[in-house]
């Protein structure tokens, strides 16, 4: 059939089942998007207000259903906004598609309006190699099905990941004969098994290990392998700790479950994985973050624990902790595996020793809740960061989900807020960035639309990508958007002071010194959201009450005390001190960094 290459990109996306296209219209990109309106070639586009937020739309999409979602935008300025929502997709490691125009081929290099030209024609793809698993500068229309289809092939298989196609103008518009190539028979099928081998040698130190801990990280939950992950905690007996994107992976009301690692885990989470024998990770990167900078015994301890390591990206294999055993596989056929190679009579000898291994998970989890509740439960006005989330997980449904932004409110969420089900705890971990969370959280609801979405996130994150709330009220998305109003950057404030003893430009004040800050909530109804400003717990109950009851976009705006403590810091985070501070602060460094396993 005759088609141009922007019929090829819709029909050749509609095929392949993405449902949602979002991004901005501009010269470099309207001919593309004109053949969304073509026969067999609809898709929904979705109008944002920054390029930034069509990826970091299409990347929640993908997090909150394991489905992509494709972006589009312009040449120049439009496709350069868009890389900080590729970076948060490739941290991440999220299936997301994005196309740019370009300029015609027969004009490259010559300078057209919002070219980059000064060292290579067309410069701009050369931008996305660090932030993309693989991009591809199109030609003429005859090649795009191939390139369609190897994009697809990359961004899904194996370690998921962004991928960018830049286009021309003349590609997008002129036509050739061509079929659309079936994805289904360009796909590689099959997953990769675990070795047998290994698989053996794995089983052997689970079954005799004495204090095992299972590390979930987010590729638990991309390999959709949490029933396993699940029955081989029990078979085994194990304490289940998660990172930033494991949270999740594991229902946190299960009595195995330990807590969070990292700098902002639990102390629990932390004690428990500092001090097993075993430790299984499963789709786990052991970033700096999730494991304490790396500092023996704040989060693992390796040796003398022995270290079990599944990945689907051999890189991650011994990169920053020695492995007993490295399995390069799908999680999900691993932990069936290792199931598998696990005798009833296995399990039962290891329940009838884990008695008082049970009783100290338990122990420390009312450790931790001692430590927790008194801000938790607080009834202070202005409210500390973790009493809203209180009132929020007694409204919220088992299975809502919340999408959560970079900051206090972040690591509040993780280490306050249980949740229970897959993919119902969203955030931008490895990349952690600000803007990502309202676009984020309008594509989980696209995706997930019969569930209710809560995107919870701080004032400096929200002014970043407020202008998205008209996106939700022009396209009826109907998120509650949580936003814990502490007048600053608080996190980046608190971690000035701990280590300089002062701050600077964290605060949101006036010349005079006074604390600054929008009305949030009659900035949300001036764009068209129902929205309540809540001063109390028992306001912010009400408030939440309302906003998930209410059939449109919602805004709670939660007045949070600048100086009430965010998240705990149980852990370690490897934070230099500069050379002009000569006291406690330096040697308290240099005693930490010397435990650091990593190198």
């Amino acid at each position: 059939m005759k088609l141009t290459g922007g019929q090829i990109i819709a029909k050749s996306l509609k095929e392949y089942g993405v449902r949602y296209v979002a991004g901005i219209p501009g010269h470099g990109c309207w001919t593309l998007l004109d053949a969304f309106l073509e026969e067999g070639c609809e898709i929904p586009f979705i109008q944002v207000m920054h390029e930034q937020s069509a990826v970091h739309m299409a990347d929640g999409y993908y997090r909150a259903s394991g489905k992509p979602m494709a972006a589009v935008t312009s040449i120049g300025p439009g496709a350069a906004n868009t890389i900080i929502g590729l970076g948060t997709a490739y941290a991440d490691s999220t299936a997301t598609i994005l196309f740019t125009g370009a300029p015609a081929t027969h004009m490259r290099g010559h300078g057209v309006m919002q070219e980059l030209e000064r060292f290579h024609s067309g410069d701009f793809p050369r931008v996305t190699e660090g932030v993309t698993k693989r991009h591809w500068e199109v030609s003429c229309v005859e090649e795009l099905p191939f390139i369609m289809h190897r994009a697809f092939s990359s961004m899904l298989t194996g370690r998921p990941g962004p991928v960018h196609i830049e286009v021309p103008m003349d590609v997008q518009a002129e036509a050739a004969e061509v079929e659309i190539h079936a994805l289904a028979k360009r796909l590689p099928v099959g997953k990769t098994r675990p070795d047998a081998s290994t698989v053996a040698e794995a089983v052997k130190l689970l079954v005799s290990a004495k204090r095992p801990v299972i590390v979930a990280g987010g590729g638990a939950i991309t390999s959709e392998s949490t029933v396993e992950f699940r029955q081989l905690a029990e078979a085994i007996g194990a304490a289940v700790v998660t990172t930033w994107n494991g949270k999740s992976a594991f229902p946190e009301d299960h009595h195995l479950f330990a807590g969070s690692v990292g700098q902002t885990g639990t102390t629990s989470g932390n004690y428990l994985a500092a001090n097993a024998d075993v430790v299984l990770s499963v789709g786990c990167r052991f970033t700096d973050w999730s494991a304490s900078s790396y500092r023996k015994g704040a989060s693992f301890s390796f040796p003398p624990a022995k270290l079990i390591h599944i990945d689907i990206d051999p890189q991650e294999i011994g990169k920053n902790y020695p492995t007993e055993v490295g399995i390069v596989a799908d999680a999900k056929l691993a932990l069936q595996d290792m199931l598998a190679s696990i005798s009833a009579q296995d399990v039962q000898a290891i329940q009838d020793r884990r008695g008082s291994y049970f009783a100290e998970i338990k122990e420390q989890k009312e450790v931790w809740e001692r430590m927790l509740a008194p801000r938790r439960d607080s009834g202070d006005a202005p409210m500390t960061s973790q009493r809203p989330l209180a009132e929020l997980r007694k409204l919220l449904p088992r299975d809502g989900i919340v999408v959560v932004g970079s900051g206090n409110t972040q690591g509040a969420v993780k280490q306050t807020f249980p949740v229970y089900e897959p993919r119902t705890f969203l955030t931008s971990g490895s990349f952690s960035s600000m803007g990502w969370a309202v676009p984020a959280s309008l594509g989980a609801k696209l995706a997930q639309p019969d569930r209710k979405v809560v995107c919870i996130l701080g004032d400096g994150d929200f002014m970043q990508s407020l202008p998205e709330i008209a996106v939700a009220v022009m396209q009826k998305i109907p998120v509650v958007f949580l936003v814990q109003n502490n007048m600053g950057y608080m996190s980046i404030r608190g971690g000035q002071r701990k280590i300089m003893g002062r701050h600077i430009g964290s605060e949101f004040n006036l010349p005079s010194g006074e604390p600054y800050s929008p009305h949030f909530a009659e900035v949300a109804r001036s764009f068209g959201l129902e929205a309540w400003r809540a001063e109390t717990p028992e306001e912010v109950a009400d408030a939440l009450s309302r906003a998930l009851a209410a059939d449109g976009p919602t805004l709670v705006e939660a007045m949070t005390a600048r100086d009430a403590a965010g998240p705990f810091v149980p852990g370690w985070w490897d934070f230099p001190v500069p050379a002009y501070i000569d006291d406690e602060r330096q040697t308290e460094y240099a005693e930490g960094r010397a435990l650091e396993q990593h190198l």
